[in-house]
């Protein structure tokens, strides 16, 4: 494995770590997806991974980043993808949190993690989670100046199945606090036929496992919901189209009363 004491994390010719798809200025809709891709910058190497493994759950979330697409074009959102894996830096955990860099993923021992010194990390977050979080707390702050509505859609997904059990839900809202939106989006996914919805399922958010909806939509009173789809469901682009229409139709429907 490559040595981690490099100055810079990312190299010139690396991208950035967000992708973002800008909107109408109008459009109130702002989708993000923090765990998008599974990409690894060049001077962490494999962290010790195979192939196999670095394209599974633990890296990425798979499908994701297809649904946040199609969704924002059936919303005409502003979107912001995270690119780089998870197992770099877990944009989607405060970097206090014990799972930021994690040493271990659903079973399986990261070994390029077991060792990150405190200025590794800080140079991580630096590179790739404060990046990303910039760029969407930047639109919000236009937003605010222009005085434009925001609803705030976080997309994920999730394994069928963990540690040999089953997970019987479709999709899950997740939210904390503040479940204006949440409340109303899981009253209408749960009228569609043939689906099982979790509430809070399969994870439920908070302050201390999530980042995101706490900090872009519970801290600054923005609308805001996040969504879990199971792999399965969207492993390829039919699946992901299909469930983007599906969200965009009730995320608007839910979205209604908080932007007339």
């Amino acid at each position: 494995m490559p040595p981690r004491s490099a100055a810079h994390l990312l190299a010139k010719d690396e991208p950035v770590p967000f992708e973002v798809h800008p909107s109408r200025e109008s459009s109130p809709f702002l989708i993000v997806c923090d765990h998008a891709g599974a990409q690894l910058p060049k001077v962490l190497g494999s962290l010790g991974l195979s192939a196999h493994d670095l394209a599974t759950h633990i890296a990425w979330d798979i499908g994701a980043a297809g649904v946040a697409r199609h969704l924002a074009l059936c919303l005409d959102a502003f979107l912001v993808l995270q690119r780089y894996s998870r197992l770099v830096i877990d944009c989607n955990r405060p970097l206090d949190a014990d799972s930021s860099i994690a040493s271990s993923s659903g079973g399986i021992l990261i070994p390029g993690n077991q060792s990150v010194s405190p200025s590794e990390a800080l140079l991580r977050a630096r590179s790739v989670f404060h990046p990303y979080h910039d760029q969407i707390r930047a639109e919000l702050d236009r937003r605010e100046r222009a005085s434009q509505p925001t609803v705030l859609v976080s997309m994920h997904s999730f394994t069928p199945s963990l540690f040999g059990s089953d997970r019987p839900w479709h999709a899950g809202v997740l939210y904390n606090r503040d479940a204006r939106l949440a409340r109303p989006l899981l009253e209408l996914l749960t009228l569609e036929e043939g689906l099982v919805i979790g509430d809070n399922q399969p994870y439920a958010a908070s302050e201390h496992s999530d980042y995101t909806i706490i900090e872009h939509g519970e801290r600054r009173g923005i609308v805001h919901v996040e969504l879990e789809v199971r792999q399965d469901l969207i492993f390829g682009p039919a699946g992901q189209r299909a469930w983007a229409e599906r969200l965009a139709r009730l995320v608007r429907a839910a979205a209604s009363a908080f932007l007339e």
